[in-house]
């Protein structure tokens, strides 16, 4: 069974996104602009808005208009957009454009189109997709586009819907124009998304370091606790630059939100302090898409989650020797994204081996050849085995050390019932002799444990070689 989500991202160790002039952080500012395309009788809906407001724990006025709402929104586009405008006038701010609200604000995209900045669309309407239909939806991202493009000149190349449904992001990537699709917050760092057999890239989007959470029971309070939130934000991941690892941060602001007075301040403060670093990076989501797929262009790997059954077990069925059945199980259970990497396979096919009853698991411990015997002098080992045995000079013993290998392993199988088993790719052949010694004298339980340990370091160690 295929798990949808990717929980394994970049992993341990990020990739360095090279940011210009060796900055330490890429900072990027979003205004939403929503205004004007919100829920509302008159827009045409159902109901009035009830999200993102002043108004805490807001319920939709079905069929009737809700004057403190729309005064609300009205703040925003009348006198919190201009207020954020003169404060990031001389910065690439990205806009998140609602198609109808930028309809209604002529004067504000003609000031958002001097200062130069970038006006992603954010849909048709400000409202949420979770229960419209697909071919619904689809149709309302074309009209988002085609409005856009009438109202700006030009076609979005960044797409945040914002109010999503499971269908927002693949119909994103089928539309097939977006430089960058935003809806996502799942990393600290630009990511492709491959969507039927296409790649797409994403550029994460915040929900934490974002005005909104002015309007949540549980969040800002005040501007000074809006700032020090982003403050810390930007230490840390300036300081995680400062050790080799650049990051993205992203801020959201909306105009009937961040700008009022007491929280506006905040922003300021916020610009002040990036700008009192060296090495940060102002720029828009578009400048980082562009950023990204020039040096992060998309490139093909091997992923085992998205391989079919049979794909995947002649791929891997030959980890565990002679034992394709562990394979065939992890493929049965939940495969992921996680799994795509040497560790994550690693440790699924040695979950499903150690689940094993106990005649299974003997059966891969019987199916491993001798060390140095029969089987290799007659070249008769998988690929594997003669590859790892022929490494550890296993290949090129003196007839003294090949007699005394064989004596070993016919006392080690006639004392265990099982061949002697090690992963010898991590000793030299005199350590492999010193442990065969060893380990012949154990008891037998101790040793199948011991042999069932080494059969997964021998597959973790194959796998690395499968998953580099």
């Amino acid at each position: 069974m295929r798990y949808s989500r990717d929980m394994r991202g970049y992993g341990e160790t990020t990739p360095d996104p090279k940011w210009p002039g060796g900055a330490k952080i890429a900072v990027q500012i979003v205004m939403n602009y929503e205004e004007g395309g919100e829920n509302s009788v008159e827009h045409g809906d159902a109901a009035s808005e009830a999200f993102l407001s002043e108004i805490i724990g807001a319920k939709p006025w079905p069929g009737q208009r809700h004057w403190n709402m729309e005064s609300i929104y009205d703040y925003g586009a009348r006198a919190g957009f201009w207020r954020l405008h003169r404060i990031l006038k001389d910065v690439p701010v990205t806009v998140y454009g609602v198609a109808t609200a930028l309809e209604r604000a002529p004067e504000q995209v003609a000031a958002m189109q001097q200062a130069g900045w970038e006006i992603a669309t954010h849909g048709l309407k400000w409202i949420d997709y979770k229960d419209i239909p697909r071919e619904v939806e689809a149709e309302h991202l074309a009209r988002a586009i085609a409005l856009h493009t009438s109202i700006t000149g030009e076609r979005p190349y960044g797409f945040y819907q914002g109010r999503t449904s499971m269908n927002t992001v693949e119909l994103g990537c089928e539309e097939g124009g977006f430089a960058y699709l935003a809806d996502s917050i799942a990393d600290d760092l630009p990511y492709w998304h491959v969507h039927q057999g296409r790649p797409q890239l994403i550029v994460p989007y915040t929900m934490d370091a974002n005005d909104m959470r002015f309007s949540s029971g549980q969040g800002f309070g005040t501007g000074v606790e809006f700032f020090d939130y982003l403050r810390d934000s930007f230490d840390m991941l300036y300081a995680e630059g400062q050790a080799g690892a650049p990051k993205m941060m992203s801020v959201g602001l909306h105009c009937r939100l961040a700008g009022r007075p007491g929280r506006a301040v905040a922003v300021q403060r916020f610009l002040d302090h990036c700008r009192a670093h060296e090495g940060v990076w102002l720029a828009s989501r578009l400048d980082i898409a562009r950023h990204w797929a020039e040096t992060h262009p998309y490139r093909e790997r091997l992923r085992p989650s998205r391989m079919d059954r049979d794909e995947f077990v002649k791929r891997f069925g030959g980890v565990y020797e002679h034992s394709p059945w562990v394979a065939e199980r992890v493929w049965d259970s939940e495969i992921g994204a996680v799994h795509d990497s040497a560790t994550g396979l690693s440790r699924r096919m040695a979950q499903i081996f150690r689940a094993a009853d106990d005649a299974d698991r003997l059966g891969v411990l019987v199916a491993h050849p001798d060390l140095a015997g029969k089987l290799a002098a007659a070249r008769q080992l998988t690929a594997e085995s003669t590859a790892e045995q022929a490494g550890a000079g296993l290949d090129a013993l003196t007839d003294a050390e090949r007699a005394e290998f064989m004596r070993l392993n016919d006392a080690y199988t006639a004392q265990h019932g099982f061949p002697f088993i090690i992963a010898v790719r991590d000793y030299d052949k005199a350590g492999i002799q010193a442990a065969m010694r060893q380990r012949v004298e154990n008891d037998t339980e101790t040793e199948r444990a011991e042999a069932e340990k080494q059969v997964m370091r021998i597959a973790e160690l194959r796998l690395n070689d499968i998953l580099k």
